[in-house]
């Protein structure tokens, strides 16, 4: 097992796929020279040079477009946009097209390819670079939305979306890049569509990603010293949505405490509450609570934006909050 960071779990994953399939190819904005925004080509051009990381001018839709057309002919392109922000710009093409491709042609072209788009918060970045639309993907027939935690994860997903047949869209959280753990050194796949417990408990389920996995695991470890055992679950895979899991771990506890950076209005957490409340509310021993961002523009003081963004204080609250309506529950009825 080596020791890396997220950061370079992602290089070395690309690399290892390129050197593997001539197909895979990569483009997008100062990826090649510069190693991208965040160094996570750095080191590729020198490689396998200009013609398989290719840098592009800053035009996402051109470059959302010039990777779906290769893929129709059967390349196998790892495209880049810079933030999930400025995906935006190329959402013509990822949604109307990208989408589908497949179901349009009628199975005759696929649409194998790889967007690649981080996210930013807690990082005074500011309204345009700090939004969270991954919600608004994982709506979308025919889009994959993988959403990795850790450097592990990073790497066994990003391979396994590579060498699928259906466009993924692959979000990096920036405040993890340097997050280290371990990764294998032989090859390994990760199965898209399936989430991971990361935590055992009886009390509490909590289901989050990104960043705030990270979040969730830190409340977690803090409250078994507490005698409350909260079991966490992280999604890895926004699209399709592992419902298994979920609903068995809150059958076993009975609540569910849902964490995401996205606004609460229409994030990931009302649609895994909705799922919740149609196939295991008879287990539930209190309402689901959803642990979000708030519903506003993203300010640029550090102060101001530590507000907004869920942590381990927020989550910990939640969870104790669902474990006292038990008991008042139980006062009401005696």
């Amino acid at each position: 097992m080596a020791e890396l960071t997220l950061r370079d779990a992602i290089n070395q994953a690309l690399r290892e796929e390129m050197r593997r399939d001539d197909s895979v190819f990569l483009l997008g904005e100062d990826i090649g020279k510069l190693g991208g925004v965040c160094k996570v080509t750095a080191g590729l051009l020198d490689e396998f040079g200009p013609d398989r990381v290719m840098d592009t001018p800053l035009a996402e839709a051109g470059i959302v477009g010039l990777a779906l057309g290769s893929a129709m002919l059967g390349m196998r392109p790892v495209a880049e946009i810079q933030t999930i922000d400025f995906s935006l710009i190329a959402a013509d093409q990822i949604i109307n097209q990208v989408a589908k491709t497949h179901f349009m042609s009628g199975g005759l072209l696929k649409a194998s390819l790889v967007i690649r788009m981080h996210t930013r918060v807690l990082l005074s970045t500011g309204p345009h670079h700090s939004q969270k639309f991954e919600g608004l993907y994982a709506s979308i027939p025919g889009l994959i939305v993988v959403y990795p935690s850790s450097p592990y994860d990073a790497k066994g997903l990003l391979k396994s979306a590579i060498r699928g047949c259906d466009p993924v869209i692959f979000i990096e959280e920036r405040a993890l890049y340097t997050m280290k753990g371990t990764v294998p050194e032989e090859e390994y796949l990760l199965p898209i569509g399936k989430c991971q417990i990361k935590h055992e408990g009886k009390d509490v389920t909590l289901v989050s990603y990104g960043r705030c996995l990270v979040e969730g695991l830190k409340a977690a470890e803090m409250l078994e010293a507490d005698g409350i055992g909260v079991e966490v679950i992280d999604l890895r895979t926004l699209k399709p949505l592992d419902e298994y899991t979920v609903i068995n771990s809150v059958k076993k506890t009975g609540r569910l405490v849902v964490v995401h950076d996205a606004c609460k209005t229409l994030g990931m957490g009302a649609e895994i509450s909705s799922l919740v409340a149609e196939k295991a509310f008879d287990w539930l021993k209190a309402p689901v609570s959803r642990v979000a961002g708030l519903d506003t523009v993203i300010t640029f003081n550090p102060k101001l934006e530590k507000e907004i963004f869920p942590n381990a204080d927020k989550i910990i609250k939640a969870i104790r909050d669902q474990v006292q309506y038990r008991k008042r529950k139980s006062l009401v009825k005696k």
